[in-house]
């Protein structure tokens, strides 16, 4: 099948390998621009452009899908699908007429629920015992179009969103390939039962000891890899990478009620948090006991000041 494939980070480089690899005809790959990053601002590729690159697929970098003339390049394609993964840009009616399947979408999420930017971290955050991947007829709205195929997948205890991603990345290449290999039965979504997923923004990974362990440690499995679950600590911004609930601590919130080979315990709103992982501002992510060799992390201090 001849396709456009429009998508930008590694999640839509994995739907890209795997439609490459089932053989289908990738006549045009659309990414997002070069963006600088990096502490010396310089340009960096997207992992679909390196991808394209790396197999010698023409590529197209647009800021906008408005533009006639970019909407005459994909049409002189002649597409039969246009498939959408993490693009990061809003595909147009005029875009979404050009193939004769439409647009096809890979959503990391079991639509309805978690519709938009972040599904990942929020069915994280919300405690979900699962999620999956939903292949999606587009349609004008966001993530609203009918529902093509969709299959689960659990959510561990210990799952940060680095590795939840990765694990629908590798679903949804399978099931988009599924897709496009017999014809599938659109089944509406039931609006009813939709959430949004906004975007992460980064105050949002400023831990609350007020709040309870499991809460936390939901926080710090979602915003890892990005931006990191931080508290500070003496003036100092401290990243938390990895800890686990601890049962039976009882303390005012922020306090440090152990410190030593086993981790950091931290009481909070109800129970408390054993840090295992942390990270100080400029530093690297270290054990709990390594941290503690060169950081002055006392029994009786407290967090959040």
């Amino acid at each position: 099948m001849k396709i456009v494939f429009a998508g930008t980070p590694d999640f839509a480089a994995a739907a890209l390998e795997a439609l490459v690899g089932a053989g289908h005809d990738v006549a045009l790959v659309l990414t997002q621009p070069d963006r600088p990053a990096g502490r010396g601002l310089r340009a960096r590729t997207s992992a679909v452009k390196q991808m394209a690159q790396d197999r010698a697929l023409p590529v197209l970098q647009p800021a906008t899908l408005r533009e006639q003339k970019v909407i005459e390049t994909i049409a002189e394609r002649a597409p039969d699908a246009l498939i959408v993964a993490a693009y990061g840009l809003m595909v147009p009616q005029a875009v979404l007429d050009i193939p004769r399947l439409g647009g096809i979408n890979i959503h990391a999420s079991l639509l309805p629920r978690w519709r938009g930017a972040a599904p990942i971290q929020r069915a994280i955050l919300a405690g979900d015992a699962e999620t999956g991947i939903t292949i999606m007829q587009m349609d004008a709205g966001l993530d609203t179009g009918a529902i093509l195929l969709q299959e689960a997948l659990a959510i561990g205890a210990e799952d940060t969103a680095l590795a939840l991603h990765d694990r629908l990345a590798e679903l949804g290449g399978r099931l988009i390939v599924r897709a496009l290999a017999a014809p599938l039965a659109p089944r509406a979504q039931d609006d009813a039962f939709a959430t949004y997923a906004r975007k992460i923004a980064k105050q949002e990974a400023l831990i609350d000891w007020g709040e309870s362990a499991e809460v936390i440690a939901r926080k710090v499995r979602a915003f890892n890899p990005a931006p990191g679950a931080a508290s500070v600590f003496g003036g100092t911004i401290i990243k938390i990478w990895r800890a686990q609930v601890e049962r039976g601590v009882s303390a005012a919130p922020g306090t440090v009620c152990e410190a030593g080979a086993a981790g950091i315990i931290v009481a909070c709103g109800q129970a408390g948090l054993r840090l295992q992982e942390l990270q100080r501002a400029g530093g690297k992510r270290l054990s709990a006991p390594a941290f503690l060799t060169g950081f002055d992390l006392a029994r009786g201090a407290r967090f959040g000041a």
